[in-house]
């Protein structure tokens, strides 16, 4: 047991000093690419240094599996060139038993990573977006879907028009019982529609069965409504900016997805994209594992048995090649090729039945 917390202690410290490494690196080629991109914004270094502190928790998220490969490579030649290897096996332990500690510690790692690190880093993406959105435009285009329908706020010279519709269809082109309301930049509502179906075009909504109330200090809005079998208002959104204010999976917390899915669907969107990260997302311990047996089975021998630079480089590469047959089984997953199970579980089952082979190969040898 003793050996079992020394080994988990000695790959989580790698881990932290592999993850603050990655940090720094990370956070100052983020810094050079915020100033680059908000370089007609004059925002300021203090503003480009945020906006790179919000980015970077992403980045780091999404390369957690190859921060562990790198960590375990660096924990397994440590231990090779101190000898504790040959220690550890001449006191009769395994293979397979000393790599349980090392397994258990980041399994654990991925599971704080979804419970923790996803909602942290969900929070900081959308404020990112949310930032970026601001500085580019000067003014936010918000959609939220939930189980009464879709919200949808656009802005403008006018004001602001928060639009609420019953569902849409699947390119989010067409909604269905919709409502208009137009703020005033300085005061209260200006206007309301209320219609049985709105269709964005280009340079607007084309409204059909509407019935408008104009609301003001001099008017009755009820006496005063007209209605009218087509109407015309005037927008500069597009559909792709509405299918991206969604932003990202990533950008939701893994608590709130299934809510948010279910929410999608019933709006009439297509949630595949997220029921796939939603899946791989709850793959990740055994990714991480994965990642831990991989590094074992190239570089768990004895440093005097030569080739530990061609081993070391087979362990990248090989965690180099899970990761983007993940990000290709992603992509298949959200493109409705494969089923979304064996999207977000063929790649870390595949490595670590592979690398669970190489191991039991080294310890037979």
């Amino acid at each position: 047991m003793t050996l079992s917390f020394y080994l988990a202690r000695r790959f989580v410290t790698m881990f932290l000093i592999v993850f603050a490494g990655f940090f720094a690196i990370l956070y100052l080629i983020d810094m050079v690419e915020q100033v680059r991109r908000f370089a007609s914004a004059d925002i300021g270094l203090g503003k480009t240094a945020e906006l790179a502190l919000l980015n970077v928790p992403a980045t780091l998220y999404r390369i957690l599996p190859l921060i562990v490969i790198l960590s375990a490579i660096a924990l397994f030649l440590a231990l090779a060139r101190s000898s504790e290897l040959v220690v550890i096996r001449a006191a009769g332990r395994s293979a397979l038993r000393m790599l349980a500690a090392p397994l258990l510690a980041a399994f654990v790692i991925g599971g704080f990573a979804v419970a923790v690190l996803n909602p942290v880093v969900a929070g900081t993406s959308k404020r990112y977006e949310e930032l970026s959105n601001r500085y580019r435009l000067g003014a936010d285009n918000v959609l939220s879907v939930s189980g009464e329908g879709i919200w949808l706020r656009q802005g403008g010279e006018d004001g602001q028009t928060v639009i609420h519709a019953a569902r849409t269809n699947g390119d989010g082109t067409t909604f269905q019982n919709v409502t208009f309301i137009t703020f005033a930049p300085e005061s209260g509502p200006m206007k309301r529609i209320d219609a049985r179906e709105a269709t964005l075009e280009a340079g607007g909504w084309t409204i059909l069965g509407a019935k408008e109330w104009s609301f003001g200090s001099d008017t009755n809005p009820e006496r005063d409504a007209r209605q009218a079998e087509m109407l015309h208002l005037t927008s500069d959104l597009t559909p792709d900016q509405i299918r991206d204010s969604f932003g990202t999976p990533a950008s939701i917390p893994i608590w709130q997805l299934p809510a948010f899915i279910d929410g999608l669907e019933k709006a009439g969107f297509s949630a595949r994209k997220h029921l796939v990260w939603f899946q791989m997302e709850l793959a990740l311990p055994l990714l991480m594992a994965a990642m831990v047996l991989i590094a074992a089975g190239f570089t768990m021998r004895h440093a005097r048995s030569g080739r530990t630079g061609t081993m070391v480089l087979l362990a990248v590469t090989s965690g180099f090649a899970i990761f983007l047959l993940r990000n290709f089984a992603q992509v298949l997953g959200e493109a409705g090729q494969i089923p979304v199970a064996a999207a977000a579980w063929s790649p870390p089952v595949a490595a670590i039945l592979l690398a669970l082979s190489l191991v039991l190969h080294l310890e037979d040898g």
